[in-house]
């Protein structure tokens, strides 16, 4: 089942950086792992919430990367270091998350990563799907093992 927390840019301003403060003051139940720009900010960053789905295990919430940093291995950075963590950290040996199905791009990331398609959703009011004509689509990729994130170089 899709939900809103799965496009996190559902809400204002305001409700997101509540949420964000609240999850990096306190990140008992999750991964969150930045990559910097030497010094000149963020160059992307993944969030990961351990153990949110008893059949699909940790939730890759989010996954950014700065677009004129894309394709130069900090996704793919990214996506280790917090399979590293989530592996340490959760009981299900699993992750999961959802991608618009028409970003193809990222879908293609995710599979060179490892991940696996594995159903369709669609995805609740607001945030994209309020910018987006029709009704958009969440693919689910998933992970069995987080250790293949884990491994990735």
């Amino acid at each position: 089942m899709a939900r809103a927390g799965y496009f996190p840019d559902v809400g204002t301003e305001a409700e997101r950086r509540a949420v964000w403060s609240s999850r990096l003051a306190a990140p008992t139940g999750g991964v969150t792992v930045l990559a910097e720009d030497d010094g000149r900010g963020l160059a992307g960053f993944v969030h990961v919430i351990l153990d949110e789905d008893a059949e699909w295990g940790r939730l890759v919430e989010n996954l950014h990367v700065a677009y004129c940093r894309r394709r130069t291995g900090i996704g793919t950075a990214l996506l280790a270091r917090a399979g590293r963590g989530a592996a340490e950290r959760a009981a299900h040996p699993a992750a999961h998350l959802r991608v618009l199905e028409q970003n193809t791009a990222a879908q293609q990331f995710y599979r060179a990563c490892g991940g696996e398609r594995r159903d369709k959703a669609l995805l609740p009011p607001g945030g994209v799907r309020s910018r987006l004509n029709g009704s958009p689509f969440g693919l689910r990729i998933a992970w069995p093992d987080v250790s293949v994130l884990a491994r990735l170089r």
